[in-house]
């Protein structure tokens, strides 16, 4: 398959790539193109202007800014991966990123690329959700933060408008002695994921403070467990507790069925995965 024919575009500057963007025309952007150049081979995304941002070099980094870690929308997953704050930091997403995809892939695609993309199966989303990240969207004139929470709306959708760039995520440094725990089930690694589930929590004297839980792969869209959350603060971790919330938060999840794995199948997933989940993120936070 071949693309539809489009206008091929590759401003110098942040300024003249969002001013394209406002043009009114029917644009996509290219950053990696891991997502997109198969959608358009495919036609299943036909835009009139391809808005090349691969010269905007001041939108390549990750880098420390006080109590956050700031990553640029043309930061490579490779380069996150082994990026030195990452691993320090935020060790969740260097883990998930031997889940993700495959080594091609990870060279080229980014990250702000795959949040945009808001693929149900994709890792990351669910990982911004429980580190409480921040999007920084900009468009000519002006820009605004968006939660992760609040970003990711359904599959392949989020809040960004047409005239709008993801250009930077902003990353809280979780605080002292958080643990995490991350756990997926897919046919292959690098495949799509047929459950994902994330946690962080941190233990404030011998009890469960500050919980975070969220899904990949299981309904439209990444998904935190706002309920299993509550049943969790304040309690001291152990097995059936663990079990319990499991088997509340498999029988709440609304699953959408696949041609691989259907609806009941990913209740059970969500049964075995999250104790693990927990238990890895407790032995963590000591």
């Amino acid at each position: 398959m071949k693309p539809s024919a489009f206008q091929y575009e590759r401003p110098e500057d942040l300024q003249a790539a969002l001013a394209l963007l406002a043009s009114g025309e029917d644009t996509r952007i290219l950053a990696g193109g891991q997502s997109l150049v198969p959608m358009m081979n495919y036609r299943l995304a036909q835009p009139d202007v391809l808005v090349d941002i691969n010269r905007l070099s001041e939108l390549d980094y990750i880098k420390d800014d006080g109590d956050v870690i700031a990553i640029g929308a043309l930061a490579r997953h490779a380069a996150i991966k082994s990026s030195s704050l990452i691993q320090a930091h935020l060790p969740i997403i260097a883990e998930a990123y031997s889940w993700i995809a495959h080594a091609a892939v990870r060279n080229r695609g980014t990250l702000c690329g795959n949040l945009c993309h808001a693929d149900a199966a994709s890792e990351m989303p669910a990982i911004m959700q429980i580190l409480e990240a921040e999007m920084v969207v900009s468009k000519v004139g002006s820009n605004r933060t968006v939660a992760a929470r609040d970003f990711f709306v359904g599959v392949y959708e989020t809040t960004i408008e047409a005239d709008e760039i993801l250009t930077e995520v902003r990353l809280p440094k979780p605080g002292a002695g958080t643990g995490w725990g991350f756990e997926e089930v897919a046919m292959r690694r690098g495949d799509y994921a047929w459950c994902t589930v994330v946690a962080t929590l941190r233990l404030s004297d011998g009890r469960i403070a500050e919980p975070r839980i969220a899904l990949a792969g299981v309904e439209d869209c990444a998904t935190r467990l706002a309920a299993a959350e509550t049943a969790l603060k304040g309690q001291a971790p152990n097995a059936s507790l663990f079990d319990d919330v499991a088997e509340a938060a498999a029988k709440a999840t609304r699953p959408s069925a696949s041609a691989t794995s259907d609806a009941a199948y990913k209740r059970d997933l969500v049964r075995a995965l999250l104790p693990r989940v927990l238990n890895d993120a407790v032995a963590r936070s000591t």
